[in-house]
């Protein structure tokens, strides 16, 4: 291993000869002026070997870096070892590192063309050659003046855009928050409504299978079916599952009442006339009150995944994206899955993190599982 010293001067002693190992904490060589007493430091080394150079050598200036060899005159090309190796000292490698510089293109000043420290200290880069006078220069693009008009509407915000945007920001800003996504297997699903629809009165939708689920999990986690009412918490018995309609200018919510209760193809027909007498503004009051718990689609919009606002006085709302073919390892094997991802989105002042769990867990293993459903 080689050791290049950090200070400059004379080599007055050689502890190691070439070839041997030296102890631990032992003298390797000793550094000084020109015709130094070094005899405190080698009495102190007692356990040094023999010096091949006890004798200080003739006076002479104090060179300018470490004598660890004769210097060749002129600096050679870089030269390497029969294994490929650089030949280089480690602080050469180590400041090479440290500036990006590629040692192939270091001239060595060293002993047989080695690569000391001030070889790659000033080294300076070789300049690019100079490009081919025949190269054709780059077209430039001339940007062309533009002249626009800006231009804007405004309309008056109609009254149900004002409760829309009151009831939400109320919701948002006063009920803390939080969000758990989870990812459904549909293959079951879809391969359940088709053969349901086969029979159905009404054509089921994937709608319909959720507001099922959501009804029937709510059932077994009523703690999620509940309401703040600031100085008390309310936990309805009764499920009422509000799902959010878009109109022109807002968005409805329409509410199944006792959804737990229904059959599938009741639900379907309620829920296809309710979204029909939504977007006609046909909704009576109180077929937008009284919900316990709120339902929003986008998957119809080609939406994987989004969070929504809680619908007060609710303390969850789902939020419910599109069914897609995509690979899943199921079984220990790569297969294409039916997938679609739900959002609950609970309130921290009523809801915990594991009941909102348990309860989407609940519905993840309804929808992975939608015979049971029926029973």
């Amino acid at each position: 291993m080689e050791l290049e010293s950090y200070h400059n001067g004379v080599l007055l002693h050689i502890g190691v000869p070439a070839g041997q190992a030296v102890k631990v904490e032992g003298v390797i060589a000793i550094l000084g002026k020109a015709g130094e007493d070094i005899s405190a430091l080698l009495t102190a080394d007692s356990a040094a070997p023999a010096s091949t150079a006890t004798t200080p050598p003739p006076a002479a200036p104090a060179a300018a870096e470490p004598v660890a060899a004769p210097l060749s005159a002129t600096p050679v090309p870089a030269q390497e070892t029969s294994d490929g190796r650089l030949l280089a000292s480690p602080l050469a490698k180590k400041i090479a590192a440290d500036k990006g510089i590629d040692l192939r293109q270091v001239r060595g000043s060293g002993d047989e063309g080695r690569i000391v420290k001030r070889d790659v200290e000033t080294f300076v880069p070789a300049a690019a050659p100079a490009k081919s006078s025949e190269a054709v220069a780059a077209p430039t693009y001339v940007i062309p003046a533009y002249n626009g008009e800006e231009e804007f509407t405004e309309v008056a915000t109609s009254q149900m855009r004002k409760v829309i945007a009151r009831r939400l920001a109320e919701s948002m800003y006063s009920a803390p928050h939080f969000y758990l996504t989870t990812e459904i297997n549909m293959d079951k699903a879809v391969a359940a409504r088709e053969r349901l629809n086969e029979f159905s009165p009404v054509k089921i939708s994937y709608n319909d299978i959720v507001v099922k689920a959501v009804a029937i999990a709510l059932r077994q986690h009523p703690a999620i079916n509940a309401a703040w009412l600031d100085d008390r918490i309310r936990y309805n018995k009764h499920i009422h599952i509000g799902m959010a309609v878009a109109v022109e200018d807002g968005l409805l919510v329409p509410v199944i009442r006792f959804a737990d209760q229904k059959s599938l193809s009741h639900l379907a027909a309620e829920a296809k006339q309710m979204a029909t007498k939504a977007r006609e503004r046909k909704l009576a009051p109180q077929e937008m009150e009284g919900s316990t718990f709120s339902i929003s689609n986008l998957g119809m919009m080609d939406i994987d995944e989004f969070t929504a606002i809680i619908n007060p006085p609710n303390s969850c709302i789902l939020a419910v994206g599109s069914i897609r073919e995509m690979p899943r390892v199921i079984n220990g094997t790569i297969q294409v899955a039916h997938v679609m991802k739900m959002t609950l989105s609970c309130d921290h002042r009523v809801v915990d993190g594991m009941t909102g769990a348990k309860y989407l867990k609940t519905l993840k293993d309804l929808l992975e599982e939608p015979m049971r459903l029926l029973v």
